[in-house]
C-alpha cells in the first residue's frame, strides 16, 4: 500500500515541526512521523515525580526561540493556538561557589555583577555594545544556509557595517574560547558567572569556539531573560501541532520510519509502519547523520564518501543528565536574592568547570560537578500544586559509561549506569546544593533522574546521552555541520534534506534549521514555477 503527500518529515523535534508549519502554511500537504507516543523530541513535559508536578523533561527555557526568525514570523499564530510565555522581569541567573559567595545577572546590565571593578564594568559594557552592533546581521546569518550566495552577501554587509578591523576581531571571537573572553577582565566575576553558561554551548570553557557564544548568552539573558511556556513546554509542541493541522498537515505519533525510499538518485518517500508514504516534493529528516546514513538510507542510496562521513559523525565526549525534584515548598536559599532567580549554577572558578569537563571526558564522575539548578515554578507557578515547588537540574559533565569516580567515593562497578550508581551520583549533586539552601531536606519529595542511558533510550538522536546531538567542537560546526564535506541542509541525495541539532546552527531551541530548510524548499518551488512559464523551458 502507498499514498503520497508533498513532504514527509521524519521526526518531530522542534525543527521538524517548524519546517512542517512553514510548508503547511504555504499550502503543502505535509506529514510528520514520530516514533514516540508524543511529539516534540527534546521538548516535553511530564508528571515525572508526583501528580500535579509538570516537569519539563529536557529543555525548559526559551530565550533562543524568542530571538528567532520563526518566533517573529509565527509567534502570533502560535499564541492564537495556546502558546503563552511567562517572562522573567528581573533576575535571570546566578552563580554560587562552594564558599557561598553569590553573583547575579539581571535584565538590566547596569544592575548586574555589582562587584565588578570600574575597568571591568567598562569592558563588560563595551562587549555588550559590540555584540549589539553585530548581532542584527549575525542573526540573519544564523538563520541562513551558510553554503549560499545569501550568506556571502550578508558577510560582505557585515564587513561594510562594522569595518575591516572590528570584523576581523569578531572573527577571532567566533573561534576563541570562553576562557579567552574571561581573560579580558581583571577580576574573576565574569568568569565565575558565565563559565557554567559556556557548557550550554556544548563546549568546555577552554574549548575553541565558545567565546562569542558565551557572550551571546550573556547579551540574550539581558535582552530577553529566561521565558518559560506557561503550563510546561509541551504546550509549545501542542501549538505547533494545532497550527500544522489547521493548515492541512498531519503529525502522527507512534510511527517509526524504517527507511527512506530512494529511486533514481532521488528520495521519493519513506516506509513507516509497513506503509509506503511517497513524497512528491521533499523528505526532511530531523535526525543525526549516524541515523540517516547508518539506518534510514540503504546500500547505494548515497555516495560512499557521504555514508562514511555520516557514520563517522562525532558525539560529545561528555554526556548529560537530568534530575527532577518535587518540593513540598519552594527552595529557600541562604541568600534570598536567589529565591526567584530562574537558573542558579553551583560552580567555583572557570578552571574548576574545565576540570569537571576533563574528568567526565576521561570517563570519571566529576568530584565537584557544575550543577544547573532551574526553578521554573518560580516563574510559572501553574506547573506545581499551590504552595509547592520544583527544581529542574541539568548536568553537562557526565561520562557516557563511568570507568571510575574522581572523588574515589562511588563504586562504578562495570561502567554502566545502574539504578544504584545513578542514585549515588544524584546524592552527590543534591549534597552540593544542600549547604546553600535552608530547607532542602524538609522540602525534598520524589526525585526522578534520567541518566545518559535513559536519555538515549527516550531520544535516539541523543547518542550516549549527548544532549547536544553531536560534538560541538569547532571542526564540527558552522560550515562543517553536520559533515565536513556536506555542511548544508541539503544532502547528496536529491530531494532529501536534514534539520535539527546536528545541523547548522547547532543545538538549542533556536528553530533555525527547520526554518532554513522550509524557506529553501519554498524558494525552490517558486523558482520552478517561474522557470516553467519561460518560453521553451520544461521543468520536471
Amino acid at each position: 500500500m502507498s499514498r503520497s503527500v508533498d513532504a514527509v518529515v521524519v521526526g518531530s523535534g522542534h525543527n521538524g515541526l517548524v519546517a512542517a508549519a512553514y510548508l503547511a502554511r504555504a499550502g503543502w500537504e505535509v506529514e510528520v512521523l514520530e516514533r514516540n507516543a508524543v511529539a516534540g523530541g527534546a521538548v516535553a513535559t511530564e508528571e515525572l515525580t508526583e501528580p500535579g508536578f509538570r516537569h519539563d523533561t529536557f529543555s525548559c527555557w526559551h530565550p533562543l526561540f524568542h530571538i528567532s526568525g520563526a518566533f517573529a514570523e509565527l509567534g502570533d499564530e502560535l499564541a492564537a493556538r495556546g502558546l503563552e510565555y511567562v517572562d522573567t522581569p528581573d533576575a535571570t541567573t546566578g552563580a554560587v561557589d562552594s564558599a557561598g559567595e553569590v553573583l547575579l545577572a539581571r535584565r538590566d546590565p547596569g544592575a548586574s555583577l555589582e562587584g565588578l571593578s570600574a575597568a571591568d564594568r567598562a569592558t563588560y559594557d563595551a562587549e555588550l555594545a559590540s555584540f549589539g552592533e553585530s548581532i542584527p546581521i549575525l542573526g540573519e546569518l544564523l538563520g541562513t544556509e551558510l553554503h549560499s550566495l545569501a550568506a556571502g552577501k550578508l558577510a560582505l554587509r557585515l564587513r561594510r557595517t562594522l569595518g575591516h578591523r572590528p570584523t576581523m576581531e569578531l572573527g577571532s571571537g567566533l573561534v576563541s574560547s570562553a576562557q579567552t573572553w574571561f581573560d579580558r577582565f581583571e577580576g574573576e566575576e565574569v568568569g565565575r558567572l558565565y563559565a557554567p553558561w559556556s557548557l550550554h554551548t556544548g563546549l568546555a570553557p577552554d574549548a575553541a569556539g565558545g567565546g562569542f557564544q558565551t557572550l551571546a548568552i550573556a547579551a540574550t539573558l539581558h535582552g530577553f531573560g529566561l521565558p518559560v511556556v506557561k503550563g510546561g513546554s509541551a504546550n509549545f509542541v501542542k501549538a505547533f501541532e494545532r497550527l500544522i493541522a489547521e493548515e492541512g498537515g498531519t503529525v502522527r505519533t507512534g510511527v517509526g520510519v524504517e527507511r527512506v525510499q530512494v529511486r533514481g538518485g532521488r528520495a521519493v518517500g519513506v516506509v513507516a509502519g509497513g506503509e509506503e508514504i511517497l513524497a512528491r516534493r521533499a523528505v526532511i529528516a530531523n535526525v543525526t547523520p549516524t541515523q540517516l546514513y547508518g539506518r534510514l538510507l540503504g546500500p547505494g542510496d548515497a555516495p560512499a564518501e557521504a555514508v562514511a562521513a555520516g557514520k563517522a559523525y562525532r558525539y560529545g565526549r561528555r554526556s548529560g543528565m537530568q534530575i527532577h525534584v518535587a518540593l513540598s515548598e519552594p527552595l529557600r536559599w541562604c541568600d534570598s536574592r536567589l529565591d526567584d532567580t530562574p537558573i542558579v549554577h553551583l560552580a567555583d572558578r572557570p578552571a574548576d568547570v574545565t576540570l569537571a569537563c576533563a574528568q567526565a571526558a576521561a570517563g570519571y564522575l566529576p568530584s565537584s560537578p557544575t550543577v544547573v539548578i532551574g526553578q521554573p515554578a518560580r516563574v510559572d507557578p501553574s506547573r506545581v500544586p499551590e504552595g509547592k515547588g520544583m527544581i529542574w537540574i541539568q548536568l553537562q559533565e557526565v561520562p557516557h559509561g563511568p570507568r571510575g569516580d574522581a572523588a574515589g567515593e562511588i563504586d562504578t562497578r562495570d561502567g554502566t549506569w545502574t539504578e544504584e550508581l545513578t542514585a549515588a551520583y544524584v546524592e552527590r549533586v543534591l549534597g552540593k546544593l544542600e549547604p546553600h539552601v535552608e530547607n532542602l531536606a524538609a522540602a525534598r519529595g520524589t526525585v526522578k533522574a534520567l541518566n545518559p542511558t535513559e536519555i538515549e533510550r527516550r531520544n535516539p538522536n541523543l547518542v550516549g546521552g549527548d544532549i547536544y546531538a553531536g560534538d560541538c567542537e569547532l571542526g564540527q560546526t558552522y560550515f562543517w555541520r553536520p559533515l565536513p564535506g556536506y555542511g548544508s541542509h541539503a544532502t547528496p541525495v536529491d530531494g532529501l534534506h536534514v534539520c535539527g541539532a546536528a545541523t547548522f546552527p547547532g543545538p538549542g531551541l533556536n528553530a533555525a534549521s527547520g526554518r532554513i530548510v522550509a524557506n529553501g524548499l519554498l524558494k525552490e518551488s517558486v523558482g520552478r514555477k517561474i522557470a516553467a512559464r519561460l518560453p521553451g523551458r520544461k521543468v520536471g
